[in-house]
């Protein structure tokens, strides 16, 4: 553990009621198998206390399912003289909470006096084990300034969790003892078992009870408090569900018999450890920027504690595992966004999060047919089964008792091709023709059969369109021949031809398996060779869509100065009618394909669309993309302030909705803008080259990428030279 500012996450007074969402959020801590936000270990009103493990969805009403929160293994009430520990109640006369980021440590500490004038230190320290991701640990620790007498702490795991009033658990059995205890449960749709077992460890000479409160069982430890003596108390708790285990209270109960007590360090040894490996892979350093450097090892954080490194049927949602925003479901944001940094990082991830998409193909296989297509479609938003679980209707954003169509998810048909596109990247920079030929590739022949499928011919113009869509840039909807959702298509029934080809010489057995033929050949070139992508020569712009500069151009600035987006003031109908991008689709087509476009066409579309894009207000995917093409277009300054908006999305809650968890995609951009823009990073058939890009301040920036099984060092300094 290092006291390194550069690695600390600090709150120097508790926010509560104003941003105190916002803060349990960005204090989560997570193992890969689940994620707890940083709610405090007393409760306190209006608290979103949530502890979710992958893979664990449960049916609910409207949005079909979602992540169930689960039993809290934080909860630990202390009583002094008779008193409860609360921020809200006595004088508080010190507080400080931390995050260590390189060992995903959560401290905080609190002077406080106690209505009746007691005065006590308390630190509170908690971990999710990445070493065992099935274990995790409280350790509390008070120290008496001037109270002599009893203190009693209760530390329970409550049965009933609810997401937002939704409770998802139903009891099944429980048991407790004097020093341990476990509870089962089973979500009530889904049936998925999940077993809880914890102990609570107490000072010498503590007293140990339990409480066997159905549904909520509580261990009781009482010890006597002297000035100047810490009292050490330690809880720790084991989760194991049916998905992974057939016997879940025996599993979770032995885990615990297997640690030592008290389990702290004999836990955080190889927690630790784990952490270390892990930064050793994955940090990346920026001299002369603190806050750079900071939130860009935030984000990575947020994105290792959410990638689970047991489980390959399961993915990471849009908010990861720290909040109930879109219900745990995912997107492309996983693919597009978040997946390079654990292609190019921890290979072994990426391999895992792509396999989801494969072992969800059923899903995708329904979502087809039931359009009426061939193949296999993936679900806009995906969870459990591959199958479409977006929303079709939400609460309108103004008028909380009207509703608003969601058409995302019957006609935003460009994931299938992001899937594609990521299983492509990761072959190219890991050469893993293993999961090519078993997993990649049965992604990519269906998809391909469903776009031959979908795309429709217009005998008039004797080309293949794709009508009645919706592109990443959600604020224009029922659109035709979206750039970025052709240019994505036509790409994709390329590769497929010439995965065939590869395929026919080194698996003849999946393409027999797979029942591809020349039929199938035949459709997708002839559909990709005749696909409409618009370009007009003269002007070197790519239209955003069919019609899209046919619709009102307006002066964003003109609505400055403003706290939401324009899609929020001009209302849904009025954003689509107007030229202003939710993000720019055709520069996200043009960092996807480097090499794909030349320079006046990179230069007109970059000047045409970044003044007409929403990046203050818009999508959070935005800036960090807008940032990569900056420093394409040798606009270093104007990169660095949208990776700023992309680093101070969560921490500083730029849009107001970290309440509802990370931002997983903004996370992932923001070093993609890193990697890919400022370092300039490049990989060809002379092996990874840089073009750097750095910010002024920026002193040095060095990290590690994985390449074909090799790691490559980058160590760029300010004046652009590499030292390997």
């Amino acid at each position: 553990m290092t006291d390194s500012p550069l690695w600390i996450l600090h709150e120097d007074a508790p926010e509560l009621d104003k941003r105190q969402a916002h803060q349990e959020t960005i204090f989560t801590v997570g193992n890969g198998y689940l994620g707890t936000r940083g709610a405090y270990e007393e409760r306190y009103l209006n608290e979103m206390r949530t502890t979710m493990i992958h893979g664990v969805f449960d049916d609910v009403p409207v949005v079909f399912t979602e992540l169930a929160n689960g039993p809290d293994w934080t909860e630990m009430d202390v009583l002094v003289d008779g008193q409860f520990f609360r921020l809200d109640q006595g004088s508080l006369l010190a507080y400080e909470r931390s995050l260590d980021l390189r060992s995903g440590l959560h401290r905080r500490y609190v002077r406080w006096r106690s209505p009746k004038g007691h005065t006590l230190d308390l630190t509170f320290e908690r971990f999710a084990s990445l070493a065992d991701p099935h274990l995790v640990c409280l350790r509390l620790a008070i120290t008496s300034i001037d109270y002599q007498g009893p203190v009693e702490v209760r530390a329970g795991v409550d049965g009933n969790p609810d997401n937002a009033g939704v409770i998802h658990w139903d009891w099944i059995a429980q048991e407790t003892r004097s020093d341990a205890a476990w509870l089962y449960l089973q979500t009530r749709a889904s049936k998925v078992g999940m077993g809880v077992a914890f102990r609570l460890n107490g000072p010498n000479g503590a007293s140990l009870q339990g409480w066997d409160v159905h549904n909520h069982p509580t261990l009781v430890a009482t010890a006597q408090a002297e000035p100047g003596r810490p009292l050490v108390f330690e809880k720790t708790a084991s989760y194991f569900t049916t998905r992974e285990s057939r016997q879940v209270v025996a599993d979770a109960t032995g885990a615990l018999t297997r640690t030592p007590e008290p389990a702290w360090d004999a836990l955080w040894q190889p927690h630790s450890q784990a952490w270390k490996k892990e930064w050793d892979a994955c940090d990346v350093i920026i001299e002369g920027d603190d806050e750079s450097q900071l939130a860009l090892r935030f984000n990575i954080y947020q994105l290792l504690i959410a990638a689970s490194r047991q489980d390959e049927t399961v993915s990471i949602g849009a908010k990861t595992l720290s909040g109930y925003g879109y219900r745990g479901h995912s997107f492309w944001d996983t693919e597009t966004y978040m997946l390079p940094f654990f292609t190019y990082s921890r290979p072994e991830l990426a391999r895992k999060l792509l396999s989801y998409r494969w072992h969800t193909l059923p899903g995708s296989r329904r979502k087809a047919a039931a359009g009426g297509f061939k193949g296999a479609q993936i679900a806009w938003e995906s969870a459990a089964t591959g199958d479409e679980v977006t929303p079709s209707w939400v609460t309108h954003p103004k008028d909380r008792n009207s509703l608003v169509r969601i058409w995302t998810g019957d006609i935003e048909i460009h994931i299938s091709s992001d899937v594609a596109y990521a299983i492509w990247q990761y072959w190219r920079a890991t050469g893993d023709d293993a999961f090519m030929i078993e997993r990649g590739a049965e992604v990519i022949l269906e998809t391909a059969r469903f776009w031959a499928s979908r795309a429709e011919w217009n005998a008039e113009r004797e080309q293949y369109e794709l009508s009645d869509v919706i592109g990443p840039d959600e604020n224009h909807e029922h659109v035709a021949n979206s750039a970025y959702t052709n240019y994505l298509v036509r790409w994709h029934l390329r590769f497929a031809a010439d995965l065939v080809v590869w395929l026919s010489q080194k698996a003849p057995e999946t393409l027999t398996r797979l029942e591809i033929g020349s039929s199938d050949l035949r459709a997708w070139r002839q559909v990709s060779d005749k696909l409409y992508v618009a370009y007009d020569p003269q002007t070197h712009l790519i239209e955003q869509f069919q019609g899209y500069f046919q619709r009102k151009d307006i002066r964003i600035a003109d609505y400055e100065p403003r706290t939401h987006s324009i899609q929020y003031i001009l209302g849904i109908e009025g954003a689509n009618q107007v030229q202003v991008l939710k993000q720019p689709d055709v520069l996200m087509m043009m960092t996807l394909f480097p090499d794909a476009f030349d320079a006046q066409t990179l230069q007109a579309n970059y000047d045409y669309y970044t003044p007409r894009t929403d990046l203050s207000y818009g999508s959070s995917l935005g800036p960090s993309i807008q940032a990569i093409m900056a420093c394409k277009m040798g606009r270093v300054d104007e990169a660095y302030e949208n990776f700023v908006r992309a680093a101070r999305a969560d921490l500083v809650d730029v849009r107001g909705n970290v309440r509802d968890g990370i931002h997983g995609a903004s996370a992932g951009g923001l070093w993609q803008a890193v990697v890919f823009g400022f370092a300039g990073l490049k990989f060809g058939p002379q092996g990874c080259q840089t073009q750097p890009h750095l910010p002024s301040q920026w002193r040095r920036l060095a990290f590690k990428v994985q390449y074909q099984g090799k790691t490559i060092s980058i160590d760029l300094h300010g004046s652009g030279t590499e030292k390997s």
